[in-house]
């Protein structure tokens, strides 16, 4: 096991590499792991450095929350223009995350509000405990989401939903986030960080071109109108499968060395 820091020094961050998987936690418990613009620029610089070797990352705070977003104390007054480019910086940082190079697993637990649910957003598994709880309290702050948040959870959720609550600051728990599409799995408490570890590790073994294609691919191919999407389709399945991780795969399973699905 071995550990990466982001540039210098990773202060905000835990970053462990151990075979294909890359461990990233933040590590701010006695702020509720808020998000601030050292952290995010740390978050960023480490998703675009990741060693060649990983495969899966699992993100996860340290303490009893994921993240309560952002770090109020750092909240200043900015010109339109210096908002602007503050929220592009996470903008940055969030896209890496969602459309980097390998697959993020987020472990959630405790708070994961405002920003901190937009960091969760970004990620392509969500696995919750019984203390994660959910909101976007920017509403009764004069605020407005400014990580990504208005382009990638209504497509989890719903414009509907995230506008309420955002209006009224609807709080879901655990289970109502898992019912309306803010999780995939739960956990049970203190078992979140074991189960993204084995799913991630399942993760790993697959082709790099087939993660990367439900990456990539696949969000936007759900953009797109049906036409474009299955022309879009049909160019990502031939490029997928003309590659020679594919191939191999393939040969494997039809000579009967491969695993075949079966119920659970």
């Amino acid at each position: 096991m071995s550990e990466v820091l982001s540039g210098s020094a990773a202060r905000l961050l835990s970053v462990v590499v151990q075979g294909a998987v890359a461990q990233v936690c933040i590590t701010r418990p006695a702020k509720r792991n808020a998000l601030s613009d050292t952290l995010i620029a740390e978050l960023h610089a480490t998703f675009i450095g990741l060693p060649d070797s990983v495969r899966a990352v699992v993100l996860s705070g340290e303490g009893e929350h994921f993240s309560a977003g952002l770090d109020l104390g750092e909240l200043a007054a900015r010109s339109v223009a210096e908002g602007i480019a503050h929220s592009r910086s996470w903008h940055a940082c969030f896209e890496q995350i969602q459309f980097g190079r390998v697959p993020v697993i987020a472990v959630l637990k405790g708070a994961v509000v405002g920003g901190g649910l937009e960091l969760a957003s970004a990620a392509h598994i969500r696995i919750a405990e019984p203390s994660t709880f959910y909101a976007l309290p920017e509403g009764q702050r004069g605020l407005f989401v400014g990580g990504g948040g208005s382009a990638r959870i209504p497509r989890l959720i719903g414009v509907a939903r995230m506008a309420d609550m955002m209006l009224t600051g609807r709080v879901y728990g655990a289970d109502e986030g898992q019912q309306i599409g803010l999780s995939q799995y739960r956990a049970e408490a203190g078992q979140g960080l074991a189960l993204a570890l084995e799913l991630a590790a399942k993760v790993a073994t697959n082709a790099p071109l087939s993660n990367f294609a439900v990456m990539h691919a696949l969000p936007r191919i759900a953009e797109q109108g049906q036409a474009a999407g299955l022309f879009t389709e049909s160019l990502m399945a031939a490029i997928a499968q003309g590659d020679d991780a594919a191939k191999e795969r393939m040969q494997a399973f039809v000579a009967g060395r491969a695993a075949k699905v079966v119920r659970a």
